[in-house]
């Protein structure tokens, strides 16, 4: 094997770091590490372009009239007799999980919160600066060794881990992102292999030796060919490091319109890793609009309205749970987006929505939920233990064999509701206020009320996109045209101005952020993620 190149200095064609140091970067980007991505690299990178252009074949016969439907060529698998290999012990029980960056205080606080599960995110709540993909590996490090801790500057308040944390799993990039500080052979490397190889190398033997093990999950999937790359990756490595096949778990997050159709084939491909399917409904959303782009008999209303209980969405949470169920696998619900407010009618109208929100999911079978904020917790995990019961720990029992067929109509129903001025004002706000942060190294940014990640943010931008290109009216009858568009950005601009104050809207990069949304949002083609071009300006200083 060729030896890993530490220094950016060096040019030889294997590993080459291209990012400027960040304290404690040699013990993360040690030999070892640096050894297992070469070979990763090797074996995995180049089939990753491959997998993003059959994306877009796929796409185009969708943007050229077709729908998306089930594989006919996939059935025997979807009608046969097949489960996953099994769930370890400390993955049984995920009746509410938390979610959010890794951020050393936020790791603390997530895994002493009232949950079963913390999800640590190098991906929708994370902008990859390279110091913070660095400084949240060494983050993920010290958690797993119990060696965290964090005083607050600006307090003096310590944070520690409580005696019995929540269960860590870690959440990759997706496929369609890249690592740029990181080239192998003169390019940049997937940052999903870049994510994956530096927590399971520098973790498994910790995770293993105290009764867990080296958890994942995997983002953005459009189909089981993705999959099964993904499969080919974790058994590589659990026979490179002698590991017991199926070591390796994995949680697939089901957020993508074309993966729905493809979701048993997915658990097949992955049959020896996976352990669960995530009802990831906000990218979902974004995907519905993206894929049914060209379909002008799909247009969504404005995003508040598209909520769980619509045809399109409740058909999908049943399905995932009908199928996960069906194989053996635990079937994961979304996101409470909510954030506590401080006044009490205001917090209980939250909790009120919460519990609204929870009792659907849990009513329908899922096995589990995900909250935004430790305030959630106690909400959601009340409900579930009401409808888990105690003579469970999870809804694994529940088939909905009893259930009507999910057919493809069912996951493609037209979404009624109105699109209001408000609302699309509301998007433009949104999405100025989270471009800016994601720009500026935050990527989990409390909005309204309402912790938005680049999940959120790009419903709000490609709602608008879509009712620009589909000559859509509000409700007021005015038309959505460009010009309508430019107007209000410039002013929401102001407004958000006089939302965050003079020192705050100068010392940011809302006038950046605006000339973006206006570039992503007056595109003729759409743009498929604004990370893509946020990548480039948030990089620019690294």
């Amino acid at each position: 094997m060729t030896e890993p190149v530490l220094n950016k200095e060096q040019t030889d064609t294997s590993i080459r770091i291209t990012g400027e140091s960040v304290e404690g970067q040699e013990t993360i980007l040690n030999e070892g590490a640096l050894s297992l991505l070469e070979v990763l690299c090797r074996e995995f990178a180049d089939e990753v372009p491959k997998l993003l252009a059959a994306r877009k074949a796929k796409q185009a016969v969708i943007d050229g009239g077709s729908l998306p439907d089930f594989l006919p060529e996939t059935r025997a698998i979807r009608d046969g007799d097949w489960q996953i290999r099994g769930i370890p012990d400390d993955l049984t029980d995920r009746r509410v999980e938390i979610t959010g960056p890794v951020d050393r205080k936020m790791i603390i606080n997530a895994l002493n919160a009232n949950v079963k599960v913390f999800m640590a995110d190098f991906e929708d709540s994370l902008a990859p600066s390279w110091s913070k993909v660095i400084e949240g590996q060494i983050n993920l490090r010290d958690a797993v060794r119990g060696e965290i801790e964090f005083t607050a500057p600006e307090t003096g308040k310590h944070y520690a881990l409580k005696d019995d944390p929540a269960v860590l799993v870690c959440r990759v990039r997706g496929l369609h992102l890249i690592e740029k500080h990181v080239e192998f052979n003169g390019k940049p490397i997937p940052g999903s292999l870049f994510d994956f190889c530096l927590y399971f190398y520098h973790n498994y033997r910790q995770l293993l030796a105290k009764g867990s093990g080296p958890y994942f999950y995997i983002p953005k999937l459009e189909s089981h060919v993705e999959a099964r790359w993904w499969a080919k990756v974790f058994a590589f490595v659990e026979e490179r490091f002698c590991l017991t096949p199926g070591t390796i778990k994995c949680t697939c997050l089901i957020e993508t319109l074309p993966a729905v159709f493809e979701m048993e084939e997915i658990l097949y491909e992955l049959r020896s890793n996976i352990v669960a399917l995530n009802c990831g409904r906000w990218d979902y959303i974004f995907s519905y609009i993206k894929t049914l782009k060209n379909h002008p008999d799909r247009v969504l209303p404005d995003r508040q309205a598209v909520t769980m209980d619509k045809p399109f969405l409740s058909a999908y949470s049943r399905l995932l749970i009908k199928t996960c169920h069906k194989r053996g696998a635990l079937a994961m619900g979304g996101m409470a987006a909510f954030i506590p407010a401080k006044d009490p009618a205001q917090n209980e109208a939250v909790l009120a929505k919460v519990r609204g929100d929870k009792e659907l999911e849990a009513r329908n079978g899922h096995d589990g939920t995900w909250v935004a904020h430790p305030g959630l917790a106690d909400t959601a995990m009340s409900i579930f233990n009401e409808y888990i019961g105690e003579d469970h720990v999870n809804q694994l029992h529940i088939t909905r064999d009893v259930d009507a067929p999910i057919l493809a109509r069912d996951l493609l129903f037209p979404c009624d509701g109105e699109r209001t001025e408000a609302g699309m004002r509301l998007n433009i706000r949104i999405a100025l206020q989270y471009i800016e942060a994601w720009i500026n190294g935050n990527g989990c940014v409390p909005i309204y009320g309402l912790m938005e990640d680049a999940a959120t943010a790009e419903i709000s931008r490609t709602s608008i996109w879509q009712w620009i290109q589909h000559k859509q009216k509000l409700s007021n009858g005015k038309l959505v045209t460009k010009d309508l568009f430019k107007e209000m950005l410039v002013e929401e601009l102001a407004n958000v101005k006089l939302e965050v104050g003079p020192d705050r809207f100068t010392r940011g990069s809302y006038t950046q952020a605006a000339v973006l949304l206006e570039q992503i949002t007056t595109s003729d083609e759409l743009v498929d993620f604004l990370t893509l071009p946020g990548y480039e300006i948030l990089t620019q200083a690294d």
